[in-house]
C-alpha cells in the first residue's frame, strides 16, 4: 500500500520501491505498508512493519519530537532541511528505538501557514478566534498562548468546519488549502511558515534489524532516493497551490514583515520553554542554529 504523499511519486521511482518491496516479501514472507494515517500500534505489534505518520503523531513516544511541533522555530524549509540532516536531526530517527520503533527518513509535506475569517497580522489579531489544531500537546498550547481556543479535529472534517463558523480559522500548508479547498471559507491567509507539517518513515526495529544486509542496504538506498524525490515534489506542489490560490482571488495573502514575524516568535515563545525540559534544551538550540540568520551571524562571529 503506497498512500500519500508515497503514492505522489513519479512512476519510474514508484516502479522500482515496489519491486525491492516484492522481494523483501518473497524472500520473508512479510509485507511492508507506507501509509499517512496512524498504525503505529500496528507497527509495534508487527502486523505492518513500515509507516509515514506525521511527526505530530509521535508525541506519546519520543517527547523529543514534539520540537517538530514548536511555533516559529524555524524560519523556513531550508532551515528544516538542514536541521533534519543534521547529527541532531538524524538522532532524532533513533529516539524511539527502545519501543522498537526505528526511523528512517523524513519527508515534507510544507510549511504551515495561518488562516482565518478575520486578517492575523499581529499575534492579539487571533485572541478569542477557534482554531482547528491536529492532537498534539504543542499545537493545543500555541494557541492558548495566544488566547485563541483550539479545537482538535479531524483532517476531513475541516472545511465544513470552517464554513459553518465551528471554528474560525486553521493552519495548513499551501498545498493543504488548496487540495482541501479551505481557501474557498477563509477570506485572509497569512504566509507566517511557523510550522512543518512533516512525516517520519518508521519501521519495526527488530524487523529492521533482521533483514538481510543486501536487502536493507537496497532498501536504504531506494529510501534516500525517493526522500529526495518526495521532498522537491512537496516544496513544488506548495508554490504551485499558493500561485493557484491567489489566481482564485478569494483570500488575502497577508505578508508579515521580519518584524512582525519576530514579534509572532516573541509571543510563542512561551510554549518553547514550557516543553523545554521534555524536548531538550541542546534539541532546541540546534534546531535555532540550522536558521539561516542565525547560521549567518554564527560565521560573522567567528
Amino acid at each position: 500500500l503506497l498512500d500519500e504523499p508515497f503514492g505522489a511519486v513519479d512512476p519510474v521511482t514508484r516502479d522500482r520501491l515496489q519491486r525491492w518491496f516484492q522481494d523483501v516479501r518473497h524472500e520473508l514472507g512479510i509485507t511492508a505498508v507506507f501509509v499517512t494515517h496512524d498504525m503505529v500500534e500496528a507497527l509495534l505489534l508487527g502486523d505492518v512493519q513500515m509507516l509515514a505518520p506525521s511527526l505530530a503523531k509521535f508525541e506519546q513516544y519520543s517527547p523529543s519530537l514534539q520540537l517538530y511541533d514548536l511555533p516559529f522555530l524555524f524560519d523556513d524549509i531550508d532551515a528544516v532541511d538542514r536541521f533534519q540532516h543534521s547529527d541532531a536531526g538524524q538522532g532524532l530517527l533513533d529516539s524511539m528505538q527502545d519501543r522498537n520503533i526505528q526511523g528512517l527518513a523524513y519527508w515534507h509535506n510544507g510549511m504551515k501557514q495561518l488562516s482565518a475569517n478575520k486578517p492575523l497580522r499581529e499575534p492579539k489579531d487571533a485572541r478569542g478566534l477557534k482554531f482547528r489544531v491536529q492532537a498534539s500537546d504543542v499545537l493545543d498550547e500555541q494557541f492558548k498562548e495566544l488566547r485563541a481556543v483550539p479545537r482538535k479535529m479531524s483532517f476531513g472534517e475541516v472545511y465544513q468546519a470552517l464554513q459553518t463558523g465551528v471554528v474560525n480559522g486553521q493552519e495548513n500548508t499551501w498545498s493543504n488549502i488548496y487540495s482541501q479547498k479551505m481557501h474557498e471559507v477563509q477570506p485572509y491567509i497569512t504566509e507566517s511558515n511557523h510550522g512543518i507539517i512533516d512525516y517520519m518513515v518508521i519501521t519495526n526495529a527488530d524487523f529492521w534489524n533482521g533483514l538481510p544486509d543486501d536487502i536493507r542496504s537496497q532498501l536504504e538506498d531506494i529510501l534516500a532516493d525517493v526522500t529526495q524525490k518526495v521532498n522537491k515534489q512537496a516544496y513544488d506542489l506548495n508554490q504551485q497551490a499558493k500561485q493557484s490560490i491567489i489566481d482564485a482571488g478569494t483570500s488575502e495573502i497577508i505578508q508579515l514583515t521580519p518584524e512582525e514575524r519576530e514579534d509572532w516568535r516573541e509571543a510563542v515563545r512561551p510554549v518553547w520553554e514550557k516543553f523545554q525540559d521534555d524536548i531538550g534544551e541542546d534539541l532546541i538550540e540546534a534546531a535555532q542554529g540550522a536558521n539561516q540568520s542565525d547560521a549567518t551571524q554564527s560565521e560573522t562571529t567567528q
